[in-house]
């Protein structure tokens, strides 16, 4: 375990721009591992409410319906809590939050190549954490760049409140919303070396480049938490998970800034 925490200076850039990137949090064997766990559980087949990928010849040409997202794989895969729950991860979070982390959510994207990008969104749309925000952390199990498909992320954008999307151009993204950046703030890639985890602040607005490459997959590992002092969040991030794996009960939070009647399907 290379580093248990993050100093003065990190934590002060996260406040600051919205987002930091831990280089290495994870060994190269780790995310490895990790790679050939998930490739394990794409060769089985679907997962009844977690994962429905479609054999090729009824994908109609479309390569994310052959490897969809995985949604809350710690629910029904020991390895995906483990990870979700590192002792690494949630010291980083503890000093980002400034007090005990709870998961709230895990994910895994295969992203092979040619699969769209992600338009632009804020997580705590999705997750409707109550007070405050969420924090995602983005683990890159594969190098993730502009050519493959990484993250694009707006720094400084913590501060904007959360938009209500408009709908995305569906043949640059794979999810339908999207917000715009505000004045003055431009994106950046987040360029990661495998084992490297970004973590950032749940209203920055971010994306994903579209995966350009002919032959390298961007696969990613993704978790959402929340801190001790949450009192509501949306009913699909329900229940929140200690770091020793007991559970935490709060409140459904209805509200988003589209009024209650918005069904918002989570991306990241």
């Amino acid at each position: 375990m290379k580093q248990l925490t993050i100093t003065d200076t990190q934590k002060e850039m996260f406040d600051k721009e919205g987002y930091l990137i831990v280089r290495g949090l994870f060994s190269k064997e780790e995310v490895e591992y990790l790679k050939k766990h998930f490739m394990q559980i794409h060769a089985d087949g679907p997962i009844p409410g977690h994962f429905s990928p479609l054999p090729e010849e009824k994908a109609n040409g479309n390569i994310l319906k052959m490897y969809p997202r995985i949604m809350h794989p710690h629910k029904v895969d020991d390895v995906s809590m483990q990870y979700m729950l590192d002792s690494r991860v949630f010291t980083v979070l503890t000093k980002l939050l400034g007090e005990e982390p709870l998961a709230a959510q895990s994910m895994f994207y295969f992203k092979p190549p040619g699969a769209k990008g992600q338009a632009l969104h804020q997580d705590n749309f999705y997750l409707k954490v109550e007070p405050g925000t969420c924090i995602a952390s983005w683990t890159a199990v594969d190098p993730s760049n502009e050519e493959n498909g990484g993250l694009y992320i707006v720094p400084n954008s913590q501060y904007s409140e959360i938009q209500c999307p408009h709908e995305a151009d569906p043949e640059k993204s794979f999810t339908r919303e999207e917000v715009d950046v505000p004045e003055g703030l431009t994106p950046v890639p987040a360029i990661l070396e495998a084992g490297d985890v970004l973590f950032f602040n749940g209203n920055v607005i971010h994306g994903s480049y579209p995966n350009t490459s002919t032959d390298k997959f961007r696969r990613s590992f993704i978790c959402h938490y929340a801190g001790i002092s949450t009192t509501k969040a949306g009913d699909f991030y329900k229940p929140l998970y200690q770091q020793d794996g007991s559970t935490v009960t709060v409140d459904v939070s209805e509200s988003t800034p589209c009024g209650n009647e918005y069904d918002p399907v989570m991306g990241s």
